[in-house]
């Protein structure tokens, strides 16, 4: 164990220096780092408990979900009766349930086979117990009811959870917070935690927005008035404009293009009056059906309608065959690139509603700051002092070790770009005692060599080497602890299991690379008779 080659000992040294290196940025200014390279700007981000932000928690409407999932069955009832060529009455949601009436009931038989073609398993776990995503019966008379049971709107839920978490991910990311949490609570809601983000609402208002965009015409052949005293065509709608102060408009029901069909949105100026745009531009089936919009409804004014509020109405001056656009009106430059976040990130699968909201500020942040680093040394310190007393000269080695397993983990977390919390320094805390213990069992083990007869190198050679499968049996367990609490914690927990998983590899590789190979250079510098131990 005392004897390195040239190579070993110089490949021990650079692991250790460059992991070290990789924790410097966390000592320079934000702003100074930036001037850097990007290869050099990685450092640890401080999480919500110690630079303050914003914590929400989100509750997914499942009434909505439900009530998209029966107007889809009754959508496809309509579709596969009409493909069927089967006469039919009635159709519509009652309550929970989807009721058609077919007309003449020697088609009944039929079209219960037809529509018996809708119901498909229900995926995952729920697939293998048998339950389907329809319940389908013929309730007399040439009824056919069609019921939507609860484990399909369970695994509804579940899908837009997931797809939720996904949009959510790209509208925070695209605002610039650090190390965003996101991550499902329960069946159906959604934590947010944005670190260094002390604006909630604006938060609210990003990731709570439905933001669901179409492109329609507006109805000119009713004027608003007419239509807020009920006189709306069936295949319009009176909506409000998102702009106060503006009076509400006609839209047709038609979308002649879904939002979905949008590649890429950025804020921007319009060139002659300086004001704030958002220029867009669709996909190929979205630029397809865009041109042929503005082709034939030229000098026609078409809506650009968000959440059913119209946010701009400008005239079709002419065809825009060019797949791209710009959406003007009084924006702010804040209101311009949140629109542009909206449209890029997508529209969520259903409503969110804030259920809570808390504001971390920076003073409880660097309250936590301070109070973690001086538990860090004052544990630092009693350490320290146990060491040297304990173990005088071999007490030096230990302690410079550990300051270097400390500036590892540090350099790890920095590569990684982790997100350090309070949890997090009490597992680096922890670590410190975990290292010197490694010390500690490989000195006893010396201890007890010397006490046996052997010599000095021969018992210092003999206490690294057979401490070894003790402290691997000792940190291998406590990894595996890490582990299981890292898969199975969240938030908090996780930090605490991260940094305690760095620190025991850190302290493994020191106390049997680092502390080894000082000792052996220790031993072949004084060529010791004794054991100052």
């Amino acid at each position: 164990m005392l004897y390195f080659t040239r190579w070993k000992a110089l490949a021990i040294i650079l692991t250790t220096l460059v992991v070290c290196l990789c924790a410097v940025p966390n000592f320079f200014p934000e702003a100074k780092v930036k001037t850097w390279p990007r290869w050099a700007q990685r450092h640890i981000v401080l999480g919500l408990d110690l630079q303050g932000g914003s914590h929400l928690l989100f509750e997914v409407d499942s009434n909505a979900i439900k009530k998209d999932k029966l107007d889809q069955v009754r959508d496809d009832v309509r579709r596969t009766l009409r493909d069927a060529k089967i006469p039919y009455t009635g159709l519509g949601v009652r309550g929970d349930n989807v009721e058609v009436r077919i007309t003449n009931n020697t088609d009944a038989p039929t079209a219960l086979t037809k529509l018996r073609e809708l119901s498909q398993p229900l995926g995952g776990l729920l697939g293998s117990s048998g339950q389907r995503s329809l319940e389908i019966t013929d309730a007399g008379e040439g009824v056919i009811r069609l019921t939507v049971p609860q484990a399909a709107i369970t695994d509804r839920i579940r899908q837009t959870i997931e797809q939720s978490i996904t949009i959510i991910e790209k509208r925070v990311n695209e605002l610039g917070t650090v190390e965003p949490l996101i991550q499902r609570q329960g069946n159906d809601r959604i934590l947010v935690q944005a670190p260094g983000e002390q604006n909630p609402q604006r938060l609210i208002d990003i990731v709570g927005t439905t933001a669901k965009m179409d492109f329609r015409m507006v109805d000119s052949t009713v004027s608003p008035d007419q239509a807020a005293a009920g006189r709306v065509p069936a295949d319009s709608e009176l909506l409000p404009s998102a702009e106060p102060g503006r009076s509400p408009l006609v839209i047709k029901k038609q979308v002649l293009v879904s939002g979905g069909e949008l590649t890429d949105a950025q804020p921007g100026f319009d060139q002659r009056t300086n004001e704030p745009i958002v220029s867009f531009r669709f996909n190929t089936s979205g630029s397809r059906k865009f041109a042929q919009a503005t082709t034939e409804n030229v000098g026609q004014p078409f809506a650009i309608v968000l959440d059913n509020k119209v946010i701009s109405a400008p005239v079709i001056r002419e065809p825009i065959t060019g797949g791209s656009g710009q959406i003007s009106g009084s924006f702010t430059v804040q209101a311009a690139n949140d629109l542009a976040i909206l449209m890029r990130a997508g529209a969520l699968p259903a409503p969110l509603t804030v259920i809570e909201q808390r504001t971390v500020g920076p003073g409880l942040g660097q309250d936590s700051i301070e109070k973690g680093e001086l538990a860090a040394y004052v544990g630092s310190i009693l350490v320290i002092v146990f060491m040297l007393l304990t173990y005088r000269l071999f007490g030096v080695f230990a302690n410079v070790a550990v300051a270097i397993n400390v500036a590892m983990i540090f350099g790890i977390l920095s590569l990684l770009n982790a997100t350090l919390t309070l949890p997090g320094i009490a597992g680096i805390v922890l670590t410190v005692g975990i290292a010197v213990d490694s010390n500690v069992l490989i000195y006893e083990r010396i201890r007890e060599e010397l006490r046996g007869g052997r010599t000095a190198i021969s018992a210092i050679d003999a206490g690294f080497r057979r401490a070894l499968s003790t402290i691997l049996d000792s940190n291998i367990t406590t990894f595996i602890a890490a582990a299981v609490l890292f898969y199975i914690g969240t938030g908090p927990v996780r930090g605490f299991a991260v940094t305690l998983g760095i620190g025991i590899i850190t302290t493994v590789f020191t106390a049997f690379t680092l502390t080894s190979l000082i000792v052996a250079g220790w031993v072949r510098w004084k060529r010791p008779k004794t054991v100052p131990i």
